[in-house]
């Protein structure tokens, strides 16, 4: 399984019964959206064919992406935390608003996911979607041509918050994608809460103005 989103710290993977775990280490290992790098972990049973295709391959690391994950891990932890308690507290926020038909976020009691997630995890990231009710194109854009603080970028993991549309009926196969309206993907940073729900509120007037 990807374990990006929850990291080794909120969900251990190999000790669930996961045979391989792979982790994205750009995002919040590394944290600072400064290099590129990545991870597998295997159970007994997965191990070999793991170790085989990397001495194959001839995998491993630079220096400097090493030294940047080096220093990413000395945080992670303090930075994990901030973007759990952040996420869940514009998650809960975004809820609230009358803009929004639903948010996807594990950690909120309306979540179909929810029990799952506080059976098997200790904690969540600031990654999260949010489905607006029905809305034309145009104030989708005009809300996120509004935000300051969020930038626009489809990788996340880092200090900055950022904010996207997403569609994801052009990337699922398995399960049928049907929001009941525009979804847009938020990462929560590092930046102070208030400032992003103040900047949030900036978005949702540019919302309403282009309605």
């Amino acid at each position: 399984m990807d374990n990006t989103w929850a990291t080794p710290i909120y969900f251990r993977a190999l000790e669930k019964g996961v045979d391989l775990a792979i982790q994205s280490g750009t995002k919040y290992i590394g944290g600072h959206a400064d290099t590129m790098l990545g991870s597998a972990a295997a159970n007994a049973s997965a191990w070999p064919h793991l170790s085989e295709t990397v001495y194959d391959m001839g995998l491993c690391l630079g220096p400097d992406d090493m030294y940047f994950g080096l220093r990413g891990l000395r945080t992670l932890g303090v930075r994990l935390a901030h973007h759990n308690a952040a996420g869940v507290k514009v998650a809960r926020w975004l809820e609230a608003r009358s803009e929004i038909l639903r948010v996807l976020h594990p950690a909120l009691e309306s979540h179909p996911g929810h029990a799952v997630w506080r059976r098997d995890y200790t904690g969540a990231s600031g990654l999260f979607s949010v489905v607006f009710k029905p809305a034309p194109a145009g104030a989708i854009h005009a809300f996120l041509d509004a935000l300051a603080l969020f930038g626009l970028g489809d990788s996340w993991g880092g200090f900055e918050s950022l904010a996207i549309p997403f569609d994801c009926t052009t990337a699922r196969s398995a399960v049928p994608w049907a929001p009941g309206g525009p979804t847009v993907r938020f990462h929560i940073g590092l930046e102070d809460v208030c400032d992003l729900i103040e900047d949030l509120e900036r978005g949702f007037a540019a919302f309403a103005a282009a309605l």
